[in-house]
């Protein structure tokens, strides 16, 4: 399927929002980084667009002492594959999360 024909404006508009929504998240991995947003917070508005799409093992890597191998270990005992995001996961995956990182 070949990519749509764009026009130039078209495609600058589609890489602000793409900037204004990786943006976005960012911000919401720094406030859970300062402590302003806990786990449960963040998966309470996993039904959001901007949040949903945030890769767990990112999520979970925000969290002070948590590194990328910490995160995999934890994925791994929770259940949860390494690509899924937050919109992603179920109810227990969830709950099993905020238990996790508190």
């Amino acid at each position: 399927m070949p990519l749509p024909q764009m026009t130039d404006e078209q495609r600058a508009e589609a890489l602000k929002k793409a900037a204004e929504t990786r943006r976005a998240r960012a911000e919401v991995r720094e406030q859970i980084k300062t402590g302003e947003l806990s786990a449960k917070d963040v998966l309470a508005r996993r039904g959001d667009p901007v949040v949903g799409k945030i890769r767990v093992a990112q999520f979970i890597q925000s969290f002070p002492g948590y590194g990328k191998a910490k995160a995999e270990k934890l994925m791994a005992e929770i259940g949860i594959p390494e690509n899924r995001r937050l919109a992603g996961l179920g109810d227990n995956q969830a709950a099993k999360l905020v238990d996790a990182l508190g």
